[in-house]
């Protein structure tokens, strides 16, 4: 027997036969399914036989029969209604165990979200991709067709999605393109550790995303539930349909705050906050500026984050305001890293070493953040260090700044888009899915090895709006991403560490090293972060103008 977990009530199992049942019994099943007619094949025993052999051992049984690939609604609401009535837990079976899976995911479709449901049945080895529809529709085979369709459809209209829809429209005016994205806020997230140093403003870091997406490109004001690639369409929660030529995928990452426990119940109150969300950057600021003495704890979880500066960013601003207004001798600042290294681009790390010592901050590598006790205010970090068994440590603080573990959305991690971590499988040059090739992907969503920031969704932008319209033309790849993405590290109020860097952490700096050089603190990097690059997201890189982003053509020898 092959026996999956589904559920804590249901497991299933390809067929079994009546020798097998008293094993059944003694692994603690109350009842057994049958969803596989008699004489299916020639060495199926009957559902007779198992039910004797069941009632023997004090089992109860039912016989669903269900013919391969014919999954009936009815079919559905009976096993539903078999699961709540049936002593459990139960043993469902048939040739190979999907019908009874499909049954499953087709009967919890008003109880669990589709994401949850692929999920689980994908853990246990059964795809359900071919009932998507069903499951979004509540268990229930839709009668409408797509609803829809456009020649690009574009799911994100974060950073990367509006700013690849300005950039297909600037080459192709007439393209009729459509925006997925159920959110009423478009936030500029790297503004927020600026909010977190009392420097801006939060209103300044939003704009409502009607005033953003542009005005001949079709919002549709709805979330993703799935993907059927094979038949070019996106499925939206309701079971709506919106069909497509070509496909871009770029809705962000997931912050995964229910990762940590005890995390979700503290945050905002007894000294827990996080710059990652827009309704706490100002509690940063406000901790940080009413504390006079005591611990303080930055965290930063495993990669892959987004903005992988961001952890520390709040750090080096914390203490740089401690250490301007005379208190930073007296506040203990502790920074718990999951990796093992200040920063993962060698050539920043020495200009970083020195503030961490200017601040008196500890680095302590391998401690990741398990759990948060707000209010006794105490925090528990898993330590696993190279070569020596995992420990853990509770730490004490008065101020905690944490950064919450991330991945992609669960409509992504649950589909045919993504690759065995759950990210979009691209090709790393040119951004196109390495088995759909009418589908593309920018931003955070994305497996290429580059640093999740909106700078790198700034140049990857034009790279897959160029690459989309060479296929529309007919034409290969023209144009490749190189891994560029940037870090703004603000180590003071007024300097900044400005990173900038590719694929396998090759230098990329945007000016000449006696105009400013990156590997040092300078001012004209912190006028960058500050005035510059706020007015060139929102004016120009959402707006299709691709100032000093010119993609970088695929040489005929690549």
């Amino acid at each position: 027997m092959d026996i999956k977990t589904i559920s804590k009530r249901l497991s299933v199992t390809p067929q079994i036969t009546a020798a097998d049942v008293p094993a059944i019994a003694e692994a603690g099943f109350r009842a057994i399914i049958c969803n596989r007619p008699d004489g299916e094949g020639a060495d199926q025993p009957t559902f007779e036989e198992i039910e004797t052999a069941a009632k023997a051992a004090g089992l109860e049984t039912l016989y669903l029969p269900i013919v391969s690939g014919k999954v009936g609604d009815d079919d559905a609401e009976k096993f539903g209604d078999a699961l709540d009535t049936l002593p459990g837990p139960v043993l469902a079976y048939c040739r190979t165990g999907t019908r009874s899976a499909t049954l499953w995911s087709l009967s919890q479709a008003n109880k669990l979200s589709t994401s949850d449901i692929l999920a689980t049945t994908k853990a246990a080895g059964y795809n359900m991709g071919g009932v998507v529809r069903r499951i979004v529709n509540g268990g229930k085979t839709p009668t409408n067709t797509t609803d829809a369709s456009y020649e690009v459809v574009i799911v994100g209209a974060g950073a990367g999605g509006i700013s690849v829809a300005a950039s297909l429209k600037a080459r192709k005016p007439n393209l009729q393109i459509a925006i997925i994205d159920p959110a009423d806020i478009h936030y500029y997230q790297p503004g927020w550790t600026l909010v977190g140093g009392g420097v801006f403003h939060p209103e300044e870091t939003s704009k409502t995303m009607g005033s953003l997406i542009p005005r001949d490109i079709t919002w549709i004001k709805a979330a993703v539930a799935a993907f059927e690639p094979k038949d070019n369409v996106v499925i939206l929660d309701g079971c709506r349909t919106v069909g497509y030529k070509r496909l871009i995928v770029a809705p962000g990452l997931k912050l995964n705050w229910n990762g940590i426990e005890g995390l979700v119940e503290t945050l905002g109150r007894n000294g827990v906050t996080s710059n990652y969300r827009y309704d706490l950057a100002p509690y940063t600021w406000k901790l940080v500026s009413e504390m006079k003495e005591g611990k303080a704890i930055f965290t930063q979880p495993p990669m892959p984050i987004k903005c992988a500066g961001a952890p520390q960013k709040a750090m080096y601003l914390s203490g740089d305001h401690w250490y301007r207004n005379g208190t930073l001798k007296d506040i203990d600042i502790q920074f718990m890293n999951a990796g093992g290294v200040l920063f993962g681009v060698k050539e920043y790390v020495p200009a970083l070493e020195k503030y961490i010592e200017k601040y008196d901050a500890t680095l302590n590598f391998f401690h990741n953040l398990k759990s948060i006790d707000g209010e006794a205010k105490k925090a528990t970090f898993t330590v696993a260090k190279p070569d020596t068994e995992k420990t853990e440590v509770t730490v004490d603080f008065d101020m905690i700044h944490v950064v919450p573990p991330q991945v992609a959305p669960d409509f992504i991690r649950v589909s045919p888009l993504a690759d065995a971590a759950g990210w979009v499988d691209v090709d790393q040059s040119t951004l196109r899915h390495k088995t759909y090739e009418n589908i593309w992907s920018l931003g955070d969503v994305m497996n290429a090895p580059n640093a999740k920031t909106a700078a790198a969704a700034r140049v990857q932008a034009p790279v897959v709006a160029e690459n989309v319209c060479a296929d529309i033309d007919g034409k290969s790849a023209a144009v490749q991403y190189n891994g560029y993405g940037s870090c703004p590290l603000t180590v003071e109020r007024g300097k900044i560490v400005l990173a900038e860097f590719g694929y396998g952490g090759k230098l990329l700096p945007s000016f000449p090293k006696f105009l400013l050089d990156g590997t040092k603190p300078t001012r004209a990097a912190w006028w960058l972060k500050e005035t510059a690059l706020p007015p060139v997201y929102w004016k120009a890189m959402l707006r299709g103008r691709e100032w000093m982003v010119k993609p970088e053509a695929i040489s005929a020898n690549s």
